[in-house]
């Protein structure tokens, strides 16, 4: 086992075994031939190193070799592959001009010309206002990828992401849950989510979970940065996952697109929209829409999810920009089930009375603007306004039905938060290297409130609180959690030479968190009387600031391979459903404290000219003062969920994903696209100290020892196919490390057992008509990723059987 000592003298290591060569500087401008205009986002490559560099808002790019020959390639979707042969002096200037494509490309022709100058998925050091040098980072290029997109199938979209663990709960992709090293994969709550660079999440700090989650259908990509990202975009161990949606067309005042899906169980699905640019304005919209009956019973389900992005170039040198988005969708939960029930039938479902609605709104506005060549500034002011609404009886065992004409439960969650995030980031000179620092501020304030009472005796979505009908209901509570949070962060890039480079970073955060409210319990007799009302009166305050530090080292012997690791301290502040009581069943420690800990990687990542990809790492993930959930016997010998911090954790591992380009081994035709990846995480974890008794050497919930995914990709022409299989070995589901409960009707106590899933997809393109089609669970395997302690559940929850999706997408 590598010890954190261990990963110490790695990154030391890589700090001070440098050797120095010359740095020559290749930077342009690339520009519209037909309007003169710069052009954002083009691609720079060279047949050796692959990617180089990509033009910014104003068309600059630049580069640093050690070469003093290059051959050039500009590349940009919607213009000509522009191929310039360039000799090299200290600094050398090449300004190109591209000319836009008068033909329409099929899909096929657009991989072949992205296949020409093969691309890492992995950030570069800088982009914009942003610093990844020396950290982790995964790219999803989604509008390439053959996975199920109008389900938002997260086992197809994220199979080259390494180590995720995902649950798979529905059939439509209505909520992402992906965790990965161990932490819990509910509602994505361990890693800070964005979409296009600003918070989604119900509160960062006070309720991190993501009850929205994009559409596919609307994604570019999808950038993923592990837990280094802790310094730039908070302090969460997962890292980050930003969704960068599609970006308006350039060339174009008006583009459409609509898709339509039908789908097993009644699925239907519609995702329209437009975009496109006049002169200085730009936009893009889209909406989309979701209806179903789910592959259970009592799992009907209406989702609506409107977008509308709207950019004006002030000039040259400053863009604005604003958006807003709104989703709102109702689910019937079926719950969940014991080992007994799944075992019998794990399709079934006795609740009828159960449902969840969301309702989202997020609003954001940005301005990018360019002091000169070397410094770049981002503002971006954000905001959300949202509603959970859970209902629902959880009183009796999951095997016993719903009772009739008696009080459902009623919980009520309303989020209002805003802030903003300043980025300056600038190049300079430093002894003579170059360098890049970027310093940047975030304020954030978030105002919460948690209802919980009794509802109504119906089967139908009723969200409204029923108080006065049933004033003796067993279990009520309200909660105000007010959320401040300051934040200063920086890392600054040092380059020792064009080889190796160092990024120390820091992150200071103030964080002042509140709950102020009420739990109450009241117990009946037989006949009605009340025996028991208790209320329990909460009022906390907890204030406090620290500082994160972290260094990031890189080390590129060539342009086509790298060494990169990093070391980061995470933090973990206690969230609202920590503290606050909701369920007669949980009691919380009162002595409950935040979690904190570090990360560190340890890779090589790179390719070997266009035949193969790959990124090899290790990692570890040190989890001081997990919390977590174990049983805890009362005076009255009942027996409850204890949520209290369990004791130090560690998980450690093995990640890689290579992808081999096969058609240029065997086939080497621009007409075909033949690929192969595999992508495995090797993981062993344990709890290395704890005060409650039998936790100590226990292994770590959500760590499946093996996480492998593996797929091939085959392209003729205007046909794709892809065949993708998923396999995750057993993993413990709670601290105790609990078997399944003897009896078999628990359905919360037990391992999730390893499982296996065959996805298999088809499109076939016509000029302006696309085709897709595909099998979810091809071999129909009946498995579960969840126990679930409350809602959907409590208990198992099954994951889809065999299902199977037809798309036509029409662009105009």
């Amino acid at each position: 086992m590598m010890t954190l000592k261990d990963y110490k003298l790695l990154v030391l290591l890589l700090c001070f075994c440098s050797i120095l060569q010359a740095q020559n500087k290749v930077s342009g401008i690339v520009t519209n031939a037909q309007t003169n205009l710069p052009l954002e986002n083009v691609s720079v490559y060279d047949e050796i190193s692959g990617l180089l560099a990509t033009t910014d808002v104003n068309g600059n790019y630049q580069f640093i070799t050690d070469r003093s020959e290059m051959s050039l390639s500009f590349f940009s979707y919607e213009f000509k592959v522009l191929e310039k042969q360039i000799t090299i002096v200290s600094n050398t200037k090449v300004n190109v001009a591209l000319q836009t494509l008068a033909e329409e490309l099929t899909a096929v022709e657009i991989m072949a010309r992205k296949a020409r100058v093969f691309e890492l998925s992995r950030l570069e050091d800088v982009e914009e206002t942003a610093i990844f040098a020396g950290k982790k980072t995964e790219v999803i290029l989604v509008e390439q990828s053959m996975a199920n997109l109008a389900t938002n199938n997260a086992r197809q979209i994220y199979s080259q992401v390494a180590g995720l663990n995902i649950y798979q709960n529905d059939d439509a992709g209505l909520q992402l849950n992906i965790g990965g090293r161990g932490l819990d994969p509910t509602r994505t709550s361990n890693f800070n989510t964005r979409q296009n660079g600003y918070d989604i999440s119900a509160d960062v700090l006070g309720y991190p979970e993501s009850y929205y989650s994009p559409p596919a259908e609307a994604l570019q990509e999808i950038k993923v940065v592990r837990g280094a990202a802790s310094l730039q975009y908070g302090t969460q161990f997962g890292g980050l996952i930003n969704f960068k949606f599609k970006e308006p067309n350039p060339n174009k005042p008006f583009e459409f697109l609509t898709r339509n899906t039908l789908g097993s169980n009644g699925l239907y699905t519609n995702f329209t929209s437009v975009n496109g640019t006049s002169n200085k304005l730009s936009y893009y919209g889209f909406f989309n829409y979701k209806v179903g009956d789910g592959f259970r019973p009592n799992s009907q389900f209406e989702s609506k999810n409107a977008f509308l992005h709207l950019g004006y170039q002030l000039s040259d040198k400053t863009k604005i920009s604003g958006e807003v988005t709104y989703m709102r969708y109702l689910a019937q939960q079926a719950g969940g089930l014991t080992d007994n029930q799944f075992e019998e039938d794990a399709f079934q479902s006795n609740r009828r009375r159960n449902w969840f609605q969301v309702d989202w709104l997020l609003y954001n506005f940005k301005l990018a603007h360019e002091f000169s060549e070397k410094t770049n500034f981002t503002f971006n002011f954000f905001g959300l306004n949202a509603e959970r609404n859970a209902i629902g009886f959880r009183s009796n065992r999951q095997d016993q039905p719903d009772p009739v004409n008696e009080p459902r439960d009623l919980q009520i969650g309303d989020f209002n938060n805003f802030g903003f995030e300043a980025r300056l980031l600038n190049k300079y000179t430093l002894f003579g290297k170059k360098s890049t620092g970027l310093i940047g501020t975030k304020f954030y304030k978030a105002d919460n409130q948690s209802i919980q009472g009794p509802g109504s005796i119906g089967t139908d979505p009723n969200f409204e609180l029923q108080l006065e009908e049933f004033p003796n209901y067993g279990t009520q509570s309200n909660y105000d959690n007010p959320n401040l949070n300051l934040a200063v962060f920086g890392e600054n890039i040092l380059y020792l030479n064009d080889k190796w480079s160092l990024t120390p970073g820091f992150r200071f955060e103030y964080i002042k968190t509140e709950s102020d409210g009420f739990f109450k319990r009241i117990n009946l007799d037989a006949a009605g009387n009340v025996i028991l009302n208790e209320t329990i009166e909460s009022d906390e305050f907890n204030e406090r600031s620290f500082v994160l530090l972290g260094l990031g080292a890189s080390y590129k012997p060539t342009e086509a391979l790298e060494f990169y690791g990093n070391i980061s301290q995470n933090y973990r502040s206690v969230t609202f459903s920590d503290i606050n009581i909701t369920n007669p069943a949980f009691k919380i420690d009162e002595g409950i404290s935040d979690e904190n800990g570090l990360s560190t990687d340890f890779g090589v990542r790179g390719k070997f000219k266009n035949i193969i990809s790959y990124d090899v790492n290790v990692f570890g993930l040190f989890y001081n003062d997990r919390i977590g959930i174990v049983l805890e016997t009362q005076p009255d010998n009942s027996v409850k969920n204890l949520r209290t911090n369990i004791g130090d954790a560690l998980t450690y591992g093995l990640e890689s994903l290579i992808d081999v380009n096969l058609n240029q081994l065997f086939i080497n035709n621009n007409d075909f696209r033949f690929n192969y990846f595999i992508n495995t995480a090797i993981m062993q974890s344990e709890y290395i100290e704890s005060d409650i008794s039998g936790i100590e050497g226990n292994e770590v919930e959500f760590v499946p020892s093996i996480n492998l995914k593996t797929g091939i990709q085959f392209a003729y022409k205007d046909f794709q196919t892809s065949i993708q299989y998923t396999y995750l070995s057993e993993q413990f589901s709670d601290a105790s490390n609990a078997q399944e409960d003897p009896t078999g009707n628990s359905g919360i106590i037990g391992p999730i057992e390893a499982y296996d899933v065959l996805d298999a997809s088809f499109s076939y393109k016509y000029k302006q008509f696309k085709l897709e089609t595909g099998i979810n669970n091809v071999l129909d395997n009946t498995y579960f990723t969840r126990r679930a302690t409350g809602y959907p559940g409590p208990g198992i929850i099954t994951s889809p059987p065999r299902n199977w999706f037809v798309t036509l997408e029409v662009k105009l």
